[in-house]
Formats: C-alpha cells, structure tokens, sequence
C-alpha cells in the first residue's frame, strides 16, 4: 500500500519532469531505425540515468517490431511527435523543437 509520503513524493517527480519538459530540459530515449527510416522518442525522464536504466525495454520492443539498423541515444530535447516517420512525411522535419 502506498503511503501519502509517496504519492506526494510521485506527484511531485511528475510535476517537475513536466516543468522541465516544457522547457526542453526533460531527458529523452531517442531511437532511430534504418528499416523502417523512423525516429522514436521516449520519455520524459528526470535524469539521464533513469532513461538510460529504461532503454533496453524500448529497444527491445522496437527489435520485436522487426525494426532494424538500430541507433540509440540519451539526450535532452522536446519532441514535437512521438514517432517520426519518412513514410508519414515527417522525417525531413527532424521531430523537434528548437530549445
């Protein structure tokens, strides 16, 4: 059972990823494929350490996909989409906000 301590505790990690989030600062998996040509993007996370600890469950779901020629990398950014695809026309467009 949670105890308040932790729910305020969570609610405020959310809180101040969301903040940081917006203002571009929040950390991010990005993966890119070569077959099919996709970016994905997953978070937001605090740290650079929790999205690296959550990386492997991305990559391996994307592999289940049968994407191939995979690419991954831990950066701060603020995507504009989720899943940017050469074959939604978005690829060229880089999926992301300036920050």
């Amino acid at each position: 059972m949670k105890t308040p301590s932790n729910t305020l505790e969570k609610q405020m990690k959310e809180f101040l990823i969301s903040l940081l989030n917006f203002f571009g600062l929040a950390w991010w998996v990005e993966v890119k494929t070569s077959a099919p040509r996709c970016i994905y993007y997953f978070g937001p996370f605090l740290t650079a350490q929790e999205a690296e600890a959550a990386k492997a469950g991305y990559v391996e779901d994307i592999e289940n996909e049968g994407a191939e020629g995979l690419c991954v990398s831990i950066h701060r950014c603020k995507p504009i989409n989720l899943t940017v695809a050469e074959d939604l026309g978005k690829l060229g467009e880089g999926g992301l906000l300036p920050v």
